[in-house]
């Protein structure tokens, strides 16, 4: 009996669940759509922190934008080590993008205004009003998720 389930359990696995390169088409189309992702870090007792956040991507990895010292960044300061999970609507078909992968902080001018500005592109006045303005206010850590695992499920 246990060996069905494990070879009925595989087969949905296997037709479900796919392990793709971040550049995938369908990867970088899923990514598109949704406004929000949950990031998953590491508290330093060892449980999981998911948050909701806005979120912005392109073919080197997503990149988000957060308020320095919350909890979420003292857990990537501590362990670059993330996972985040971006789900679609039912309504237009069921898909989910899980990431794997290691966070890098964004210090450079020229990266803050670049990512700001596609945070922009892509939020727009709902950004500006937390921004009060179009460009990242000083108090905020802009950050890189580095995919090292993606999979791409429905």
């Amino acid at each position: 009996m246990i060996e069905r389930y494990d070879a009925v359990r595989r087969a949905h696995q296997e037709n479900i669940m796919q392990e793709k390169p971040f550049s995938d088409p369908q990867v970088q189309q899923a990514l598109d759509g949704p406004a929000t992702a949950v990031l998953a870090t590491i508290n330093p007792d060892g449980s999981p922190l998911a948050t909701p956040m806005w979120y912005v991507h392109d073919l080197k990895g997503i990149g988000m934008v957060s308020v320095d010292g919350l909890q979420k960044v003292r857990n990537v300061r501590r362990d670059r080590r993330v996972s985040m999970v971006v789900e679609t609507s039912p309504r237009t078909g069921l898909q989910c993008v899980i990431v794997q992968g290691t966070v890098e902080f964004l210090e450079a001018s020229r990266d803050r205004a670049a990512l700001g500005a596609a945070f922009v592109d892509k939020y727009g006045e709902s950004i500006e009003k937390r921004w009060d303005g179009p460009t990242v206010p000083n108090d905020r850590v802009l950050f890189r998720l580095h995919p090292t695992r993606v999979k791409l499920w429905g």
